[in-house]
């Protein structure tokens, strides 16, 4: 199951159950299943507080993600192809980044949402290599939503 919500924002996600299929597609390519997957959108004083409670970091940041795949999945002797996480996104920093990016806020939106799920599957980002990749797998999963629906999908509003 995919959740959304919103903490100190007003910001709303349009087009939930398209967003879901795309994020489950994300998933698929790399051969993995939605979990317990919960989108939190909030705003910068948010996410620095949860950056700060749960990682010690004194800064604010677009995205903090939290793998609870181990709290979710029955123990087994193989692991588990089911993805579960915590993804907490900053809006205020989405729409600043968008404009530092040269990128619509739409756009830096999905590909925030994009990067969490890819963590997730094994992507990384400490080295140059690594962003490489990990930017190319975020270009190949926004190209994947205008495969499956044409166009990135919009929102009603993205003020928060």
């Amino acid at each position: 199951m995919i959740r959304f919500e919103c903490i100190d924002t007003k910001f709303s996600l349009s087009n939930r159950e398209s967003v879901r299929n795309w994020i489950k597609n994300i998933l698929s390519k790399y051969n993995r299943r939605a979990g317990e997957i919960n989108y939190i959108f909030s705003n910068d004083d948010y996410i620095l507080e949860v950056n700060k409670s749960y990682l010690g970091h004194d800064y604010y940041t677009d995205i903090i993600t939290f793998d609870t795949s181990s709290y979710s999945e029955i123990p087994s002797a193989g692991k588990s192809d089911r993805i579960s996480a915590d993804i907490f996104i900053s809006i205020d920093t989405v729409m600043a980044n968008a404009g530092e990016y040269d990128a619509t806020v739409l756009e830096e939106l999905y590909r925030v949402m994009a990067h969490g799920i890819l963590h997730l599957v094994g992507f990384d980002d400490h080295t140059d290599e690594d962003s490489l990749k990990m930017r190319e797998a975020e270009a190949e999963s926004l190209e994947l939503m205008r495969t499956l629906y044409g166009e990135l999908l919009p929102q009603k509003s993205i003020n928060i």
